[in-house]
């Protein structure tokens, strides 16, 4: 009989899979009855700390069934949902640095016992061509969000609804794959018992790529030059990484890998952290990275990780959030559409409306409407002062994050004013507003709090290039 590894490797030469899909399925083979011998408990004890790498169940509290829309004889009228991807693998760039991690554990030396040698001998599992695609998992949490909300808005999206939902979505494969499968979930959340149809057979059909909502940013001159292009906009990242915090962690992880210190730097550290969040979330198992790092340096590499994107995504310099300003009004656009067909009794065109988006897109539209900002600026000086801040991308943006704008029509409101009313939900959770603590709000009253950027906020002039060489703005 063959060895376990040759039959392994014949089987899966014979399903198609080529030498590198099958050395890395090989791989997560061998990977997975390590971590059956993993202690227990670290990773989820880490996994609130994960940034912009968490994953959804972790930070979110989804509940199914009906909505908790405004009290009295209001219905929804129309949805207009932003939704992250789903749990994707890592990126090419950031499977280089777990390459040159692993590089560097084994020139060490032959793996001896203990935590060292157990991760030396921690198979790498990712490859360059797999560079941010969505995974298995990633499909699931679209699947299970489409079901989630179809059970909560039975009126909108229901069997008689299904052929008017719109669908848009970033070029990315991860988000149309995302927006395939979302519509896949709501389907057979309608459909119970029978086939999937393909995607272009679906009542609303397949998703429309539109990267000038979905990543605003990439058209936007003014931050690509100012904050994306520009080594210096993120200089409170950079000295965070050299600060006391991170350096005590690099000391740290050189004793346990038994490496130099000087063959160590923040970004190695981070994707070492990252390592034990990537198992977690796309094979859910406990990688021995998880237990390099305990709850305190944890603190330190979310905020790390926080401090990049308020810098780059976030509250950080104004043309971050100013750029998504074309979004924000294109969905008040359709809130406004489906207000005036609903007095003229006309059937709302667009009831409902799935964008598939990026962290990207959501934070700076958060921020542009003024969320999660904190009294201070996060620096790379202030982080026992930032311990309780609101700005923590994971519990914003974990991998498959949603804000909804639900429109409520309230037929026998006090005034007509009252007649229309928004609801927001942040990953399924009613979003208290900024201008009022209430979670539902008149929507002429809403328009009114944010005028300025409806009427005032143009793309084409916010991101327009000054003709004098100027540093981005701090707020």
């Amino acid at each position: 009989m063959l060895p376990l590894r040759r039959r392994q490797r014949r089987l899966l030469l014979r399903w198609g899979l080529g030498v590198p899909g099958a050395a890395v399925l090989l791989a997560c083979v061998a990977a997975c009855a390590l971590a059956e011998r993993a202690p227990a408990g670290r990773a989820s004890a880490l996994s609130a700390y994960f940034g912009t790498k968490s994953r959804y169940e972790d930070v979110a509290r989804p509940r199914p069934g009906p909505g908790l829309g405004p009290a009295g004889s209001c219905a929804p009228l129309q949805l207009v949902a932003l939704v992250r991807h789903g749990t994707r693998y890592p990126t090419a760039k950031q499977v280089g640095r777990l390459r040159a991690l692993h590089g560097l554990l084994l020139r060490a030396g032959p793996p001896g016992p203990g935590l060292a040698g157990a991760l030396a001998r921690w198979p790498l599992a990712y490859e360059d061509w797999m560079d941010g695609q969505l995974v298995d998992k990633g499909r699931r949490d679209m699947r299970q969000l489409a079901a989630r909300l179809a059970a909560r808005f039975p009126p909108l999206l229901g069997r008689a609804g299904l052929a008017r939902v719109r669908l848009v979505s970033s070029s990315k494969p991860r988000c149309v794959d995302s927006a395939v499968a979302f519509a896949r979930g709501l389907w057979a959340q309608l459909h119970p018992g029978r086939p999937e149809p393909e995607p272009a057979d679906v009542e609303f059909g397949p998703p429309e790529i539109n990267d000038k909502l979905m990543r605003f940013f990439d058209h936007c001159e003014k931050f690509l030059a100012e904050v994306e292009k520009n080594d210096s906009a993120l200089h409170q990242v950079e000295a965070f990484k050299n600060g006391p915090e991170m350096q005590k962690i690099i000391k740290k992880v050189a004793a346990i890998l038994q490496v130099p210190i000087s063959d160590l730097n923040a970004d190695l550290i981070q994707v070492a952290f990252f390592s034990c969040s990537f198992d977690l979330a796309i094979r859910d198992i406990q990688s021995p990275w998880c237990d390099v790092f305990d709850t305190e340096d944890a603190q330190v590499l979310e905020y790390l990780n926080d401090l990049k994107q308020y810098w780059k995504r976030g509250h950080g310099y104004a043309i971050n959030s100013r750029s998504s300003c074309s979004l924000f009004q294109d969905i008040f656009h359709h809130l406004d559409e489906a207000v005036e067909q609903r007095q003229r009794s006309q059937p709302i065109s667009s009831p409902v409306i799935f964008h598939f988006g990026h962290a990207e897109t959501l934070l700076p539209l958060l921020s542009l409407m003024g969320y999660f900002k904190d009294k201070e600026p996060l620096t790379a000086y202030n982080y026992k002062e930032q311990m309780n801040r609101q700005f923590r991308s994971g519990h914003i943006v974990p991998y498959a994050a949603n804000l909804i704008f639900v429109l409520y029509h309230c037929e026998h409101a006090e005034t007509p004013a009252r007649e229309y009313q928004v609801q927001l939900l942040l990953n399924e959770e009613p979003l208290p507003f900024v201008h009022s603590p209430g979670t539902v709000a008149v929507y002429q009253e809403l328009k009114d709090h944010y005028k300025d950027v409806l009427q005032s906020c143009h793309s084409d002039q916010e991101c327009v290039l000054p003709n004098i060489n100027i540093t981005s703005d701090e707020l």
